[in-house]
């Protein structure tokens, strides 16, 4: 049998992987997000410069599996629990954000002679940021715990919803060809009830079925069964009238209720890694660097306009919920950029005939350079986000406005040599629980309204604000306290949080749970007494896990464990001698 020829684009798939995979090698040793190295590897494999592929219909019909495993994932992602958790910041802010971003980028393009219609589309592009650039940088930096972590996931999981709804609303926005109110009203109508038939099934159908399917011990017809429901549910609802990405993201909906939803996941996830790598990659094919050569300045002009838009209009929705300037502003410019999804929309604008700010295939190459640019920054604008917001709290635009909150009358507690507990989460829970039942008295600091009336459901004394405030500490009672204890997650809060009680009492003894070693130092230079990195515990009990299977006695692990965190983990936190070391 001849060969030759049968399989004229594999050889170009494989220098598309090969180049893929070298460009991300670098982009992970450079630190900067994988997605910007797929987006990198597509523009030197395209046309405009390498031209390794020639069959690129091949590859944007590779990118339409890239996106339904995409927005299947999403959807297994999603969690109606963590919405309803963080369900104002996520409906207010996350609403806010969408709203006014859109609004200005609209009434900016308007001015400058756009069409109102494409300019609420280009709104959407902008008004979209990168929930998987955005997470993977906060959790390298520690601080998706934090309330700036959580602040800027409640306003992605906004976005990611918003995006679906955004697909919608193109063939409206097309114009006469594309749709027109009565057909927008009656596809939403139509979407509304499969909405319901598709969340029935996620209750009723779906984890019956996958149950049947768990106890059958097959892999193989799991797997066969989730890509089946995968693809099989955005093709029956596409032949309804529903986007790919949308039938997509409800059939992730469909298995994430299920109790073999995470195992679903991790199934998938190999799958949608290389499809979306086609994905990011077809897109990158677009970039045309002559484009980018000739219009410098347009790009950073533009890309700086959607920094200082987003940021400002960000930021100030988080505001509004009542968050602290410095958790505002770390999320606003955090979330500074244009996202993954911008890009599912803009291919899905291009099928009804819609290009960014109507500009042509000019537009198009603004917006995936201005895209590309903005998420190979975003480290940096998450950086300069934090550090900005410690700048403005220092100058006294960050304490939080609350209903309990008197700034002249600081609260009488009926208490004192107590301890004052930062965080309320899980953690702070069972230690604020733990002081009670042995007789120590606590009085709680929390910036989450949720977290802060369960404390006070459980019969403790609150302050609902940002801890880092002078005043908060006071109310708390941080002048007859004998100890601090701080149980976030945002580690950088901490630091302040440290320095500012430190200032107000000397004396007090101060204790932090942080995540990562490299914050230990300056939480002691900041003034705390002692620090523990989760990582270092970890790190303990392993090693008497492991003592204990070599039969060391147990007196023995427990000095060596005790001795560790004696001398505060210095023999585990100390760099590792080099080889040659006479010591």
């Amino acid at each position: 049998m001849e060969l030759e020829g049968s399989l004229p684009f594999l050889g170009e798939l494989v220098l598309l992987f090969l180049l893929g995979g070298t460009i991300v090698y670098l982009c992970q040793r450079l630190r900067i997000a994988p997605i910007v190295g797929y987006l990198l590897a597509g523009a030197l494999a395209g046309p405009g410069v390498l031209g390794l592929v020639r069959d690129t219909l091949l590859v944007e019909n590779m990118a339409e599996v890239g996106v339904i495993l995409l927005l299947f994932t999403i959807g297994l992602e999603f969690q109606l629990e963590r919405l309803l958790r963080a369900l104002r910041l996520v409906l207010l802010g996350g609403g806010l954000q969408v709203a006014a971003t859109i609004l200005v980028s609209t009434l900016l393009l308007v001015a400058v002679g756009v069409a109102p219609l494409t300019a609420i589309y280009t709104g959407m592009l902008v008004a979209l940021s990168s929930t998987a650039i955005v997470l993977r940088v906060l959790d390298d930096r520690g601080e998706i715990e934090g309330p700036a972590g959580g602040s800027s996931l409640a306003i992605l999981i906004f976005q990611d919803l918003a995006a679906v709804g955004m697909i919608l609303l193109l063939p409206f926005l097309a114009g006469p060809t594309g749709g027109n109110s009565i057909h927008l009203v009656a596809a939403l109508g139509e979407t509304v009830l499969i909405v319901f038939v598709v969340l029935f099934a996620a209750r009723r159908v779906v984890p019956w079925l996958l149950d049947k399917i768990a106890h059958s011990r097959s892999q193989e017809l799991f797997i066969l069964t989730v890509v089946t429901l995968c693809f099989g549910t955005a093709w029956v609802l596409h032949l309804a009238g529903i986007s790919l990405a949308l039938g997509a993201f409800l059939a992730g909906l469909l298995v994430s209720e299920s109790r073999f939803g995470l195992h679903a996941l991790s199934q998938i996830l190999p799958l949608r890694t290389v499809f979306s790598a086609i994905f990011f990659l077809s897109v990158g094919m677009l970039l045309d660097p002559a484009f980018l050569l000739s219009n410098p300045l347009l790009v950073l002009g533009a890309a700086s306009g959607v920094v200082v838009v987003k940021a400002l209009l960000t930021g100030g929705a988080i505001r509004l919920t009542g968050m602290p300037v410095r958790i505002a502003a770390a999320a606003g410019l955090g979330l500074a950029q244009i996202g993954e999804f911008s890009f599912v929309i803009e291919r899905a604008g291009a099928a009804v005939g819609l290009t960014p700010a109507g500009m042509g295939s000019s537009g198009r190459q603004l917006f995936i350079a201005v895209s590309v640019l903005l998420m190979g920054v975003t480290p940096f604008l998450v950086a300069a986000g934090s550090a900005l917001g410690a700048r403005l709290a220092r100058r006294g635009g960050g304490r939080l406005k609350t209903s309990e909150y008197d700034e002249e009358k600081v609260r009488e507690l009926p208490f004192s040599d107590h301890t004052v507990a930062v965080g309320y989460g899980p953690g702070g829970q069972r230690v604020c629980r733990a002081l009670r039942s042995s007789g120590v008295p606590v009085a709680v600091i929390e910036l989450n309204p949720v977290l802060a009336r369960q404390a006070e459901t459980d019969g403790f004394e609150v302050m609902v604000g940002d801890a880092s405030k002078a005043l908060m500490l006071e109310e708390a009672g941080i002048l007859q306290a004998r100890l601090l204890l701080i149980v976030t997650g945002d580690w950088s809060g901490a630091v302040q949080i440290v320095q500012t009680a430190h200032f107000l009492n000397p004396s007090l003894r101060i204790m932090v749970r942080t995540r990562f070693l490299g914050s230990v130092d300056r939480l002691h230079d900041a003034g705390a007494e002692l620090v523990v990195p989760e990582e270092l515990e970890t790190a303990l009990r392993l090693l008497a896990a492991v003592l204990e299977n070599y039969g060391v006695p147990h007196e023995q692990i427990t000095r060596e464990v005790d001795t560790l965190r004696a001398d505060d983990y210095w023999r585990l936190r100390r760099p590792p001698l080099p080889p040659d070391s006479d010591e």
